[in-house]
């Protein structure tokens, strides 16, 4: 991955994704905002990421891996039930991005893409494909408090070195 071009706040890369400033050694603080776990809050999972990257070209992009990691989180984890929620991390710098969608959901079994047939007219199932398509890296960990899991991408871009 090509470093920011900026000399003021040349940013590198960290183990774990994270991207610290050269300048002031710290990771750039994230934007987080909890969400009761029922489908109407995905939407305004959506308006949340779109706020923090609104200067980023891959705004469509990272609203679009929101909504899907957003819908899973509620479809297929504890964060569905009645009193569940979920929970969106949004982390910039410089051409960078990483947005995690932390839920309530089992840590033994891994989200993993479906890899359908193009053709296949299924509703369900491409969600994660998507994310594996178009984010430049994606993932998913159990939570660090032990509650569940975290699934996250990241979204690289050039340019004049806004996030």
């Amino acid at each position: 991955m090509a470093e920011s071009r900026s000399t003021q706040n040349t940013t590198t890369r960290q183990d774990g994704g994270d991207r610290r400033s050269a300048r002031t050694g710290s990771i750039p603080r994230p934007a987080r905002r909890r969400f009761p776990g029922l489908p109407s809050q995905i939407s305004y999972a959506r308006r949340f990421v779109a706020r923090q990257m609104a200067e980023s070209p891959e705004l469509t992009t990272a609203t679009l891996l929101t909504s899907e990691l957003a819908t899973n989180a509620i479809r297929h984890s504890a964060s569905g039930c009645d009193t569940g929620k979920f929970e969106v991390c949004v982390r910039l710098a410089p051409g960078w991005a990483r947005v995690e969608v932390r839920d309530l959901g089992s840590t033994t079994e891994a989200p993993l893409p479906q890899h359908r047939d193009p053709y296949d007219t299924a509703e369900h199932g491409r969600g994660l494909d998507l994310v594996e398509a178009l984010a430049s890296k994606w993932g998913t960990e159990p939570r660090l408090d032990g509650r569940g899991r975290q699934v996250w991408f990241e979204l690289e871009w050039d340019g004049d070195g806004r996030p």
